[in-house]
C-alpha cells in the first residue's frame, strides 16, 4: 500500500485547493477573532478583576466593529472559495503521511535491528492524549485558548518527556528491607544514536533491595540478577536508552565527589536537537500563564533542575541522603517517577506497574492524538514531534460529502506519531455522527507498523488503531454502532495488509492495540450499553476488572475545565500530586452526574464514587498475534505533562512482548 505524503494526486490540485483557502481564510479568521473576543477563560476573567487596568471591555468594544466590517468584505471572496474548496475535496486523499528528512536524526531503521539483539523479547510504549487542538473560538468552550501557541507547546512537552532517558535505581543491601520511594526516573535527552546502556555503582549503607519491576514483574530478586544488572549487563527486551544505576549496601552512607561527578557525567546528556531549539522557548505572544513554568518544574522545558517533590529520599541507616545534594549532583533536567512501597503495598494483586506520572514515559514509541482539528496547529505540532518521531500522519479526514453521509467542515482530528516505520495505513469515516460531531468527519485510523526482525528475516509487525467516537450525551447507541464498525474495519484492514499464510509465515504479529477518547466511561449508569459491548471481550483494557467496575488505582481522564488555571493544578507536579488523593481528584476530575445527588456543590462532591470519567483508552489483546509469543502489560501511567494545555489526561502503557518461554 501507498503512503500519501501529499493531499492530492498531483500539483496542480494542490495548488487550486491553495488558492481556495487562500479566499476561504480571512474570512474564517475574522469570524474566529469575532466569536473568541466573547467568550472568556477563567484565566482571562481572574486577570479582570484582579488588574483594575485590564482594559477587555475597552478592546472589545473597539475590535468587534473592525471585525465585524472585514468579516463582511471578506465574505464574498470566501463563499467563491468555499465553492472551489468543496469540489476538490472529491480528490482528497484521508491523511497526509510526514517522514522525517534529516537523515542524521533518523533512528527508524536502527530500531528494527533491535529485536535479534533483545533476544527472549521487546517492550514497546504506547501514548494517547485529547489534546483540544480546535479554532480558538471553539476552544474557549471548554476554557482553553491561544490554539496555535498550544500545539507548539504539547509538542515541545511530549518530546521533552519521552525523549529523556529511562532510569533504573537497584538499592542492593542484605540488611535493611524498607523503601521509601520509587527506583524509576527519566532525565535530559541523550545523543542521538547512544543506543549504549550505562551502568554506575554508588555505595550507601544499608539501602534496601528493590529492582524497579520489583515483585511485579514476576522476576526474582537474587544475588545473580543483582550482580549482572551491576556489571553493566544488559537485560534482554530492555530498552536501549537504559542508564542503569546500582546502588550496594557499602561504604559509610554517603556518596563521594568521584561517584557524583561520574553519575553527573551521565545525566548531562543532552542532544543537539536540544540546543539548537534554545532560540524557540521564548513564550510566544497571548501564551497562557502555565507555559513559562518556574524552574524546577518537572513539565518545564526551560527546567534545568528536578523539582524539589519529585526526587526520591533514600533511606539509609541512621539517616536521610540529602535531597538537596541528589538534586545538585546527581541529576540535571531531571524529574524521578515516584512509586511509593504505600501505593504497591495497597495493591500487591496488580501485576505491573501503574502510576500519576508528571511526564510521558521515556521511548515512548507511539502516539495517538486526538482533537488536532485546527490544520495550521496540526503543523506545529507535527514539526516539535519530528525532533523526536521520525513517521508522523496528520489531517487525518474527509472534507466535504467526500465518503460520508452527511457534509464535514473539519477533518477527524487524529494524529499518528511513530518511532518505527508505518508500512500501511487506512483511515474510515464513521457514517452516523449526530449533532455537532456529524460537522467533524470523525473515524478510525489503521496502521501497520514494522518493529523488528527475526533472525530468519521474517518481518514484526504490529497494529494500532486510533478512534474518536461521538461525544455527545445519551448517543449510546451511536458510540456501540460505531464500536461494532471499529472492530469490522479492523479485521478487514488486517485481513488486506497481510501477507503471511499459516503455512508460509512472512509477518509475525507482535500486538494489536486500540487507543482512543471513546467518550463514555466504566462507571457511569449512562453507559451500561458501552461498559458491555463484545469489544471488551476480545481485547483487554488494563485499568477495568470487569463492565462497570474500576481497578482500585484507575481514575479518571476527563478534567473539570473550571479549574485548568487553579494554581494548585496548573503544573504538571502540582496536577500529580492532587491527583493522587481522593480530595483532589473530586476537586478537579469529572465524576459521572448522579441522579439523587444533592443540589449543592458540597454536597455533590461529598457524594461522588470512584475517581472519575475515564473516556480515554488503551486496549490491548492477544488474539491474532504469533501464537508462540505472549503480550502483557508492564506499565500504565496517567499523565500530567500537559498540564493547562488541555482538559484531558494523557494516557500511556507500555506492553512487554514474550518471545521465548519464561524462566521458572
Amino acid at each position: 500500500m501507498v503512503l500519501y505524503t501529499s493531499p492530492f494526486p498531483n500539483s496542480f490540485l494542490s495548488i487550486l485547493h491553495s488558492f481556495s483557502w487562500g479566499l476561504i481564510f480571512p474570512c474564517y479568521w475574522f469570524a474566529d477573532r469575532l466569536v473568541a473576543s466573547f467568550v472568556p477563560t477563567t484565566y482571562e476573567k481572574r486577570q479582570r478583576a484582579d488588574d483594575p487596568c485590564y482594559f477587555q471591555a475597552l478592546c472589545i468594544i473597539i475590535t468587534t466593529p473592525i471585525y465585524l466590517a472585514l468579516l463582511l468584505a471578506s465574505l464574498p471572496f470566501a463563499l467563491i472559495g468555499f465553492l472551489l474548496w468543496s469540489a476538490l475535496q472529491s480528490a482528497r486523499r484521508p491523511y497526509i503521511y510526514s517522514r522525517l528528512r534529516d537523515k542524521s536524526q533518523a533512528t527508524g531503521a536502527t530500531l528494527l535491528t533491535e529485536w535479534k539483539a533483545a533476544g527472549n523479547g521487546k517492550s514497546f510504549c504506547f501514548g494517547s492524549a485529547n489534546v483540544c487542538l480546535l479554532p480558538d473560538s471553539l476552544a474557549r468552550f471548554n476554557n482553553v485558548f491561544s490554539t496555535q501557541a498550544r500545539a507548539r507547546e504539547i509538542g515541545r512537552r511530549i518530546r521533552n518527556g519521552a525523549s529523556r532517558p529511562q532510569i533504573k535505581i537497584y538499592i542492593d543491601s542484605p540488611t535493611n528491607t524498607s523503601i521509601s520511594a520509587a527506583s524509576f526516573s527519566s532525565l535530559a535527552s541523550p545523543q542521538v544514536g547512544d543506543s549504549t546502556n550505562r551502568a554506575v555503582s554508588v555505595g550507601i549503607k544499608r539501602t534496601s533491595s528493590m529492582e524497579y519491576k520489583g515483585d511485579n514483574s514476576g522476576s526474582n530478586n537474587s544475588e545473580d540478577s543483582r550482580d549482572a544488572k551491576a556489571g553493566g549487563e544488559l537485560n534482554e527486551g530492555e530498552d536501549n536508552n537504559t542508564c542503569i544505576v546500582c546502588i550496594s549496601g557499602e561504604d559509610n552512607g554517603h556518596i563521594s565527589d568521584t561517584e557524583a561527578d561520574a553519575i553527573s557525567g551521565q545525566a548531562n546528556i543532552s542532544s543537539p536537537t536540544e540546543h539548537s531549539l534554545e532560540g524557540e522557548r521564548e513564550s510566544p505572544k497571548g501564551q497562557i500563564p502555565n507555559h513559562k513554568q518556574k524552574e524546577g518544574d518537572s513539565g518545564s522545558l526551560d527546567s534545568y533542575t528536578a523539582s524539589r517533590e519529585s526526587l526520591v529520599k533514600v533511606r539509609i541507616g541512621d539517616g536521610t541522603v540529602d535531597q538537596s545534594n541528589i538534586n545538585n549532583k546527581l541529576l540535571y533536567k531531571a524529574s524521578v517517577m515516584k512509586k511509593t512501597s504505600v501505593r504497591k503495598k495497597k495493591h500487591m494483586d496488580e501485576i505491573f506497574d501503574h502510576e500519576i506520572s508528571a511526564f510521558f514515559p521515556a521511548n515512548l514509541d507511539f502516539l495517538c492524538l486526538q482533537e488536532v482539528f485546527d490544520k495550521r496547529a496540526a503543523e506545529k505540532l507535527k514539526q516539535q514531534l519530528h525532533h523526536y518521531f521520525e513517521y508522523i500522519l496528520y489531517d487525518v479526514g474527509v472534507y466535504g460529502c467526500h465518503g460520508c453521509c452527511s457534509f464535514k467542515f473539519v477533518n477527524s482530528g487524529l494524529l499518528f506519531a511513530s518511532r518505527y516505520p508505518v508500512m500501511d495505513a487506512a483511515y474510515h469515516c464513521y457514517p452516523n455522527g449526530k449533532g455537532t460531531d456529524s460537522l467533524a468527519s470523525k473515524g478510525a485510523l489503521f496502521l501497520k507498523v514494522q518493529v523488528g526482525n527475526t533472525p530468519q528475516d521474517q518481518r514484526i509487525v504490529g497494529y494500532i488503531s486510533c478512534t474518536h467516537l461521538q461525544a455527545l450525551a445519551g448517543d449510546t447507541t451511536v458510540r456501540c454502532e460505531q464500536l461494532d464498525l471499529l472492530q469490522d474495519w479492523l479485521a478487514d484492514f488486517r485481513k488486506s495488509t497481510s501477507s503471511s499464510s499459516t503455512a508460509n509465515p512472512e509477518e509475525l504479529v507482535a500486538f494489536d492495540v486500540i487507543c482512543g477518547d471513546l467518550n463514555f466511561d466504566n462507571c457511569s449508569s449512562e453507559d451500561k450499553l458501552e461498559q458491555q459491548h463484545s469489544l471488551f471481550t476480545r481485547y483487554k483494557d488494563p485499568c477495568r476488572l470487569g463492565p462497570g467496575e474500576e481497578k482500585p488505582w484507575a481514575i479518571g481522564t476527563l478534567l473539570d475545565p473550571e479549574g485548568l488555571y487553579d494554581e494548585e493544578v496548573c503544573t504538571p507536579d502540582n496536577l500529580q500530586k492532587v491527583l493522587e488523593t481522593e480530595e483532589g481528584r473530586k476537586g478537579y476530575l469529572v465524576y459521572p452526574t448522579s441522579k439523587n445527588h444533592s443540589s449543592s456543590q458540597k454536597g455533590r462532591k461529598a457524594s461522588l464514587k470512584g475517581s472519575g470519567r475515564r473516556i480515554d483508552y488503551m486496549l490491548y489483546t492477544e488474539e491474532g498475534v504469533y501464537l508462540e509469543w505472549k503480550v502483557e502489560v508492564e506499565e500504565f501511567n496517567f499523565i500530567t505533562q500537559l498540564a493547562g494545555l488541555t482538559d484531558h489526561l494523557p494516557v500511556a502503557m507500555r506492553l512487554m512482548v514474550t518471545t521465548g518461554e519464561e524462566d521458572s
